[in-house]
């Protein structure tokens, strides 16, 4: 099947003119870093939600082009790329999965000129004008996970684990909160650099014996959060150890060789394995377009796709402007910001509850 949808350079947007009749969105998504491993299908799902738009007349007839921005490098990177694009009037708004200290240098650069929608889990607080997310935060992913965690296993002492930006800090402080709530006792608190986690594990697996946690909150990402739980599981910790994380979908699983302990839980928007019918129609539409070895739909390249098609949703009313744009956004389709919890099954995960 043709993909009636394509992808700009940036340099060429910069500097060549733009055709009559083009929605052009830029698509902020790392293609390195620590993320890197979870590009591929965030564009892919970029691509199938232009696709649809297009095949379907577009956006008030427009054709909807996509930019290409590697989310994977430093915040103050990322941002002035974006920076430029904007400047020279290359964007008609942007769609961003990526880390939240790149978030917020984009929305420094973009609140009040260009439409900005954020779609993974965030770490909450105020927006500026024309900045919409669309995932979850802190509190609403991890208030039922962990109650349900604590009463599953009989969690008392909590370790929290990591990276040190923005994200994980109101994590770790969300879950400070529902740990001393829940009676509960957070033994250890500790934050890495983004991208400097193996050099650090052996001293953090010698903490985690130390303090003898029941349980350890994730908020590591990527590649360092795979690293962790190999580390874990070559110092026999894996089946002490019941693991929550925010930030791990299928792509994460398969980076770490899959679990098999019934200890590493995630609570996400979204999982490959969920039955509803949503869900079904868009991983079988995502099959038909790309192929069955297609890199696999997660939860970020969901979020990619419901971004893009609430773009064209705010286009379509007329609202596609930073005055017009809605205080918060919601996932498309859905209906309701879902969270999932959900245990690791080998390579894949099941489903063990979910909330509103």
């Amino acid at each position: 099947m043709r993909i009636e949808a394509r992808l700009t350079d940036p340099l060429e947007a910069q500097l060549l003119p733009r055709g009559p009749g083009r929605l052009r969105v830029g698509l902020v998504v790392p293609q390195s870093g620590a993320l890197g491993m979870t590009g591929p299908s965030a564009v892919n799902a970029g691509l199938l939600a232009a696709h649809e738009l297009n095949v379907s007349d577009g956006v008030h007839g427009a054709y909807v082009d996509l930019m290409l921005v590697d989310a994977g490098r430093s915040p103050r990177e990322v941002a002035a790329e974006v920076d430029r694009l904007c400047a020279a009037g290359a964007l008609d708004a942007l769609v961003g999965f990526h880390t939240s200290d790149v978030h917020r240098a984009i929305e420094a650069t973009v609140a009040g000129r260009t439409p900005y929608v954020f779609t993974p889990p965030h770490e909450g607080g105020a927006r500026g004008p024309g900045v919409v997310c669309i995932g979850t935060d802190p509190v609403h992913q991890l208030r039922l996970p962990m109650a349900w965690l604590t009463a599953q296993h009989s969690l008392r002492r909590w370790a929290l684990v990591g990276n040190d930006y923005i994200w994980p800090h109101s994590v770790h402080r969300a879950a400070t909160r529902l740990v001393g709530g829940a009676g509960g006792r957070v033994v250890l608190d500790r934050l890495v650099p983004l991208g400097q986690v193996p050099a650090h594990l052996d001293r953090i697996v010698e903490e985690l014996r130390r303090s003898a946690p029941d349980a350890v909150l994730l908020s590591l990402v990527g590649r360092d959060l795979a690293a962790f739980n190999r580390a874990l599981r070559q110092a026999d910790l894996d089946r002490r150890l019941v693991r929550l994380s925010g930030a791990l979908e299928e792509n994460g699983l398969l980076a770490c060789d899959g679990d098999r302990t019934g200890l590493l839980y995630a609570a996400m928007p979204s999982f490959v394995s969920l039955g509803d019918e949503r869900h079904r129609a868009l991983a079988a539409r995502y099959a038909s377009l790309f192929g069955p070895q297609a890199p696999l739909l997660d939860t970020y390249a969901a979020g990619v796709y419901d971004g893009l098609h609430l773009v064209a949703s705010l286009a379509n009313e007329s609202r596609l402007r930073p005055d017009r744009m809605p205080a918060a956004g919601r996932r498309a389709g859905t209906g309701h910001d879902g969270v999932h919890l959900a245990r690791a099954d080998g390579l894949e995960f099941s489903v063990v509850t979910s909330v509103a």
